[in-house]
């Protein structure tokens, strides 16, 4: 198998295509009132692939949510004949569903870690429609399956949280103290610091819209920003990455989160596009190397063009 098949490539570009337009979109629609939060996701119903397409093994799973809420999601188990070394939890970015987010996280069984995808509500074969706080409940869900899974237990936990979904984990982690300590580590990969400002940022590289910036970035509800929460999880090795050539979340959010961060964590500085860390098999064996010892790993390599994330912003 390829190790970054052809066909998770062009759902990457889609992916990413999609969400220029979609927080354009989410900025100039000036009749939603501030605070809502549905402005922040952008799910696809239905599921074009498996991960049967990227020959993976695999099975479907099916969650409820406190309300009620049917999720589903995949259950990735470790290649045949490979022990496995642990749990990945995968959150996914705001846009698409698990079949377009499957770049993230296909590498990992062949490593030894098996994983749980969780499509939110709304998105993919998953019932409802997504909005703060609602989708809290289906981070709860997905918790509470790898607690009662007989597959997970006794092995470490990991969550790994992209774009939006290291913000959904980063603030809901803050408020479970108790799955937090149950946390081996966690992983993040071009997380928004703040929903606002990414917005204001996206704003201010479209000519229509650069008069408008700042009113228009007000639509967007920031009440839960990662950067407030981060603080919060203490004594919670995190690796932080982001890309120094992230077009859609800044590489300022990564610095910034990282400097709200309780230590241990590291910053690790990637290059390419919003959330294609791991088509790069470098960052992927940075990640597998921190995992054999979180609290010990200080960073694979460095690049020259970042920032000191030491250095006060």
């Amino acid at each position: 198998m390829p190790l970054f098949p052809r066909f998770l490539v062009a759902a990457a570009v889609l992916v990413r295509a999609v969400r220029r337009f979609r927080w354009l979109a989410l900025l100039v629609t000036v009749g939603c009132v501030q605070g809502c939060s549905s402005l922040l996701f952008y799910p696809q119903p239905g599921l074009p692939f498996t991960p049967q397409r990227a020959h993976l093994m695999y099975r479907d799973v099916y969650l409820t949510a406190t309300d009620g809420t049917r999720l589903h999601g995949w259950w990735l188990p470790a290649k045949a004949g490979v022990e496995p070394k642990g749990t990945v939890l995968h959150l996914h970015g705001n846009g698409g569903n698990l079949s377009m987010h499957l770049g993230g996280s296909y590498w990992l069984p062949e490593a030894g870690y098996q994983v749980l995808m969780l499509d939110y509500r709304g998105y993919g074969l998953s019932e409802g429609s997504p909005s703060l706080p609602a989708v809290y409940q289906d981070l709860d869900a997905a918790f509470d399956w790898l607690r009662q899974s007989p597959e997970a237990s006794g092995k470490p936990l990991v969550v790994l949280g992209q774009s939006i979904g290291g913000a959904l984990a980063i603030h809901y982690l803050a408020e479970h103290p108790a799955r937090r300590q149950a946390l081996h580590a966690l992983v993040l990969d071009g997380v928004p610091a703040s929903y606002r400002e990414v917005a204001r940022n996206t704003l201010a590289g479209a000519w229509l819209t650069w008069p408008l910036q700042v009113p228009l970035s007000w639509l967007v509800p920031d009440g839960e920003r990662a950067l407030d929460a981060m603080p919060r999880l203490a004594g919670l090795p995190m690796l932080i990455y982001h890309s120094l050539d992230d077009d859609i979340v800044p590489l300022s959010n990564g610095v910034r989160l990282y400097q709200a961060a309780p230590p241990p964590r590291v910053f690790q500085p990637t290059r390419g596009g919003h959330v294609q860390t791991f088509a790069d098999p470098v960052w992927r064996e940075v990640m597998l190397r921190y995992l054999d010892d979180p609290r010990g790993f200080v960073g694979l390599r460095r690049l020259a063009e970042v920032p000191n994330p030491e250095s006060p912003q």
